[in-house]
C-alpha cells in the first residue's frame, strides 16, 4: 500500500508491504512554499497592494475544488486557453482520482496549487477569464 507522508516540508510516497517501508517518490511540500512568499510579499510597502489583488480576483474567477483531496495533476497553463468541460487537474480524494473540470470558457489566467498540494472544498484552484 502506498502512503503519502509529509515531513519537514516534504512529501514522501512510500510503498509498505509486510512491513518493510520503501520511499517510492519525494518532492516539495505545496503547503510550506506559500507561506514564505507569504509572508515576504508584505515586507515592502510597494509589493503589498499587488500581493492583495490576485485574492480578489480570484474570488470571482476562480475555479474551486468541489472535495478535499490531493492534486495528481495540472493539466493546464497560465495562458492556456479552455472551453467549458476541459480537465484542469486531477484530484485525488479517498484513493479516486477525480476530474476537475473548466466551468466555463475562457483563459487561464493563475494557477494557484501545484501538484501535490492538499486542497480543502472550495479552496480556489486557478483563476479563468
Amino acid at each position: 500500500m502506498i502512503y503519502k507522508v509529509t515531513l519537514n516540508g516534504k512529501i514522501y510516497e512510500v510503498d509498505v508491504e509486510k512491513g518493510e517501508a520503501i520511499i517510492q517518490k519525494e518532492y516539495e511540500a505545496a503547503a510550506p512554499v506559500a507561506a514564505p512568499v507569504a509572508t515576504a510579499a508584505p515586507a515592502p510597502a510597494a509589493q503589498a497592494t499587488p500581493a492583495a489583488a490576485p485574492v480578489a480576483a480570484g474570488s470571482g474567477n476562480a475555479v474551486k475544488s468541489p472535495l478535499p483531496g490531493t492534486i495528481n495533476a495540472v493539466k493546464v497553463q497560465v495562458g492556456q486557453t479552455v472551453k467549458k468541460g476541459d480537465v484542469l487537474f486531477i484530484l485525488e480524494a479517498m484513493k479516486m482520482e477525480n476530474d476537475i473540470p473548466a466551468d466555463r470558457d475562457g483563459k487561464v489566467v493563475n494557477i494557484l496549487v501545484q501538484k501535490g498540494a492538499t486542497v480543502e472544498t472550495g479552496a480556489a484552484l486557478c483563476e479563468i477569464q
